[in-house]
């Protein structure tokens, strides 16, 4: 079973030392940042592609998740969120532009939930892959874990009572996505022949929800440092 997630008030987030796992909830519904201000902070690409979106929904959930991904880096780099430079690996991860310190971060979003992972470091152990997914009910779940999953996987979904097999489709698929984004290759590119695979737990961040993380070693649950950006405290992080 997963744990659910207690989250702490952002003021209380600390340094993140080697081998720290940090994870921050960012809602991107009515309950999190103002939206004309989280415009404020985006760069010019990232507003572009927000002016992209064809619904406003998906526009305010885009400005409030990436706006509060600024605000959480800035409080880890010391440099104003609007600030921060973005660069992106050949398959697309954006990682922090070398002049800032380093560290690994991802991003996930899921329904009017975001998270974002962070650990210090950017060697290949440090490497970290988020993904969350909002557990809603699906109809093709079987075909997508036909198209998606290893033998192994198949046969355990196949196995699995009607009543838990959603739970269930939801863990493999956010190993499967955590484990692509950790180092970037993405869903449908092979994992190099000299890599090892990450570790990956499971928590639950929010009822109705199911995450994944996955790097080279994970902390036990417990010892992970999990906080809530909230409105009320945005300013802790727009130094």
């Amino acid at each position: 079973m997963s744990e659910m997630i207690h989250w702490k008030p952002a003021s209380e987030s600390s340094g993140l030392a080697q081998g720290d796992l940090h994870l921050w909830r960012i809602w991107t519904d009515e309950r999190g940042l103002d939206v004309a201000w989280g415009l404020t902070l985006l760069d010019e690409p990232q507003r572009e592609r927000m002016q992209r979106m064809r619904h406003v929904i998906h526009r305010d959930r885009y400005v409030r998740a990436h706006a509060g991904l600024r605000l959480i880096l800035a409080s880890y780099v010391s440099v104003p969120a609007q600030s921060i430079c973005f660069e992106r690996g050949s398959a697309g991860k954006p990682s922090l532009h070398p002049d800032l310190p380093v560290l690994s971060f991802n991003l996930t979003t899921s329904g009017d939930l975001a998270l974002v992972g962070l650990c210090a470091g950017a060697e290949s152990e440090s490497q970290l892959g988020v993904d969350c997914e909002w557990m809603r009910p699906r109809i093709e779940i079987e075909a997508v874990a036909a198209r998606m999953f290893e033998p192994d996987a198949l046969a355990q979904l196949a196995a699995t009572p009607e009543s838990e097999r959603l739970e269930t489709f939801y863990r493999y698929w956010t190993a499967l996505e955590a484990d692509a984004k950790s180092d970037g290759r993405g869903l449908f590119r092979p994992r190099a022949p000299e890599a090892t695979p990450p570790t990956i737990m499971h928590c639950i961040p929010e009822p109705g929800y199911l995450a994944a993380v996955a790097r080279a070693r994970l902390p036990p649950l417990a010892q992970w440092q999990t906080f809530a950006l909230e409105p009320a405290c945005a300013g802790f992080h727009s130094a």
